[in-house]
């Protein structure tokens, strides 16, 4: 139950469930049509450290040690410090991890008071009760400077059970709020396929949603008394958002509040949402909508309020998987001051997205970090953005060229 992972193999469970890749699925390549770069930026990857295995995450901890840290699907958190990558791995769970497919250590989440407390969070799968479940599970370091964590300070905050494989989501990140927030998919399979109604529209699971609650880095959290269904007698109280498909990566824009969520796709689309903190419980759309389209909008998706996503985008170029990325608020590529900066894990693309002056999302071409290669970004305290390359292993800074 805990195979070793390998690139085919994440290949082969996206192609079973729908998503078809630039090579792989049909035994040959799409044809792949890279737009060009806007005259008047262009950007690089500079490669900051390798030797990853299947790096998906990166978060730094807010402590003000330039620490970067890299999660492996496997199961083990690494550090990057000073340009080097220290030889013990920050936390090692690989023993409780179910890690293959889509399965994994997903997400990484530091506490706002990481400084004092240590406490940081994480997101897993792991079959150690029996059963696929994901795990939301708080650890502490002895001090914040402390560059290893014990494993026997993990604190299960819950666990959620998981029908399928895929779609787990995944992300964590701490809102503006100082409230923890968790994306977890649909379940998995194909179009929703659990329950009447699809587990992203029944309120009474925890699946399909975007979930909020208050940590108390003592092992247990609250639910928030403002969430949007907290009296709701049938409804899972944690939820902040609804009708969500798999919300693998998502961010806060710090400056303003907003939430930032890559929503992948199932045949046709791929979307990125931005939530308001004023648009708590909302429905997302998923499976009524795929991104801006009818997808199984059945007799009970009559008459519900769906929003819908600021921007979507078809395959038709060879991409197919979203990985949410962050606003830019870096100081050394000044043309993407205030842009959405996010990528596609299946073809590589990286790309800013902004709003013109007739208030239209558009989206142009940074970079191309190589097919199946995407699968997180990071962003430093200084707010310079960074990608985690899956099958190379290497973590790579976004840098303007002709720049210092």
């Amino acid at each position: 139950m805990f195979a070793r992972f390998r690139v085919s193999s994440f290949v082969s469970a996206l192609c079973i469930f729908g998503v078809s890749f630039s090579v792989g699925c049909n035994g040959g390549k799409s044809n792949q049509v890279t737009p060009p770069p806007p005259p008047n930026l262009q950007v690089e990857l500079v490669p900051v450290a390798s030797g990853f295995t299947t790096p998906l995450d990166i978060q730094q901890a807010g402590d003000g040690s330039g620490r970067l840290f890299i999660v492996e699907q496997e199961g083990r958190i690494k550090i990057i410090q000073n340009g080097n990558v220290l030889g013990t791995p920050y936390l090692d769970i690989s023993g409780s991890v179910a890690s293959g497919g889509e399965e994994g250590l997903l997400g990484l989440a530091f506490h706002p008071s990481f400084s004092s407390n240590g406490c940081f969070y994480v997101n897993y799968t792991s079959t150690k009760n029996g059963k696929l479940q994901t795990f939301i599970s708080e650890f502490r370091a002895t001090s914040a400077a402390a560059n290893t964590v014990n494993t026997t300070s993990e604190q299960n905050l819950f666990t959620v059970d998981q029908p399928e494989a895929n779609h787990n989501g995944g992300g964590l990140a701490f809102g503006n709020d100082g409230l923890l927030y968790i994306g977890l998919g649909d379940g998995g399979g194909a179009g929703d396929q659990h329950g009447t109604i699809g587990n992203a529209q029944d309120l009474t699971t925890r699946l399909g949603k975007m979930l909020r609650i208050t940590v108390t880095c003592n092992g247990t959290f609250t639910v928030p008394n403002d969430n949007p269904f907290v009296t709701n007698a049938t409804a899972a109280k944690e939820i902040w958002l609804y009708g969500l498909r798999n919300p693998f990566r998502f961010s806060f824009d710090h400056t303003t509040g907003n939430l930032w969520i890559g929503d992948v796709g199932q045949d046709s689309f791929e979307e990125i949402d931005r939530v308001t903190p004023m648009q708590k419980g909302s429905n997302m759309g998923w499976r009524c909508k795929e991104g801006t389209h009818n997808f199984n909008f059945s007799a009970n998706c009559q008459g519900l309020t769906l929003v819908d996503p600021i921007f979507d985008y078809d395959h038709s170029q060879g991409d197919d998987s979203v990985i949410g990325g962050y606003v830019y608020h870096g100081t050394n590529i000044t043309a993407l001051a205030g842009n959405y900066v996010f990528g596609d894990f299946i073809s590589g693309r990286v790309w800013s997205l902004a709003q013109n002056s007739q208030g239209q999302w558009v989206r142009t071409f940074l970079v191309n970090s190589g097919a199946n290669n995407l699968a997180g970004f990071g962003q430093d305290p200084s707010g310079e953005l960074y990608i985690a390359q899956y099958v190379s292993g290497v973590v790579a800074r976004l840098h303007q060229v002709g720049t210092p």
